[in-house]
């Protein structure tokens, strides 16, 4: 009797040991936006596959709400963006932000050093700011790149930019781009819209409302193709780099080494083309966002 007392004891203690030893549920977190979520959820999956627990805090709040949770420990690891890195560490205004393999660099490097946050390997897409126009203007006028917007204004051609007052007074927005291709919108021609969300934005170009024909967006946005709306490209990169990338506190990797090659391959996938078209079915055709997920992984050869 004693023996079999000792045996339950000994298979009690041995549990007990192992459920204090097992690394807690690695918490995900994301951005309100669209995009954020749909990344989110595919990190919730790429874990799942690899049979590691999570706990999904999938759109909490804007960026300042996510950086704090990452920060105090509320969530172990997020999507963020290596251009927004420049603003958390007040380095707005050096040009490194502008190189996506120096960015990324310097990104990793810093929030390693102050807040022990590791930086996992990027996407190859930038969701940073861009003027798009509709395609018809487009093909009208030749309109490509930013330089050849910036002819089209110089030219005299009607223009109106509908915006976010933060995009028309950052230095990061349209005076980066003015200052860069050497143009110049006065205030008759910006139209300037409460709260400036893109699909506002592109919404009042696609349609010409208030004789808008430019558009404030995102380079991955889903609905440019479905508003047939064509982004200008960015050749003299006026904007700094916005690549999306995993940020993990370094305690919860020390925890799971493995996270880092688990996401590496799903982050590979996302260059510019895939991201938008994979936000497009979420923005425009009302698809939910883990079964956009899932169905990329099974495309991908991303599940198990």
């Amino acid at each position: 009797m004693l023996t079999r007392r000792l045996f339950l004891a000994g298979i009690a203690s041995s549990t007990t040991a192992r459920a204090e030893n097992a690394a807690p549920p690695v918490a995900v977190g994301s951005k309100l936006d669209l995009e954020g979520g749909l990344l989110g959820e595919m990190m919730l999956l790429a874990l799942g596959e690899a049979q590691i627990a999570t706990e999904n805090r999938l759109r909490l709040g804007p960026t300042s709400i996510l950086r704090a949770a990452l920060l105090s420990g509320a969530i172990d690891l997020c999507p963020e963006y290596t251009g927004n890195a420049a603003f958390f560490f007040h380095q707005d205004g050096d040009p490194v932000w502008k190189d996506a393999a120096a960015g990324y660099a310097r990104a990793a490097k810093l929030d390693y050093e102050k807040n022990r946050l590791v930086w996992l390997a990027p996407a190859p897409a930038d969701n940073s700011w861009v003027i798009a126009v509709p395609a018809s203007l487009a093909r009208e006028h030749n309109l490509r790149t930013m330089e050849d917007f910036a002819s089209f204004v110089r030219g005299g051609h009607r223009v109106r930019l509908a915006a976010s007052a933060e995009f028309v007074e950052s230095a990061a927005g349209l005076p980066a781009f003015e200052a860069s291709y050497g143009f110049r919108l006065d205030a008759r021609q910006l139209l300037v819209l409460s709260g400036g969300e893109t699909a506002a934005t592109m919404k009042a170009a696609a349609d010409g409302i208030s004789g808008v024909n430019a558009a404030m967006a995102y380079a991955t946005d889903g609905a440019l193709k479905a508003l047939d709306l064509n982004a200008l490209e960015d050749t003299r990169h006026a904007e700094p780099v916005y690549a999306p990338a995993p940020v993990i506190r370094e305690a919860s990797l020390a925890s799971h080494p493995e996270i880092s090659d688990i996401l590496k391959p799903v982050f590979a996938k996302l260059d510019l083309a895939t991201l938008r078209d994979l936000n497009e079915k979420v923005a425009v055709e009302g698809a939910d966002p883990g079964a956009v997920a899932r169905e990329f992984f099974r495309a991908q050869g991303l599940l198990r």
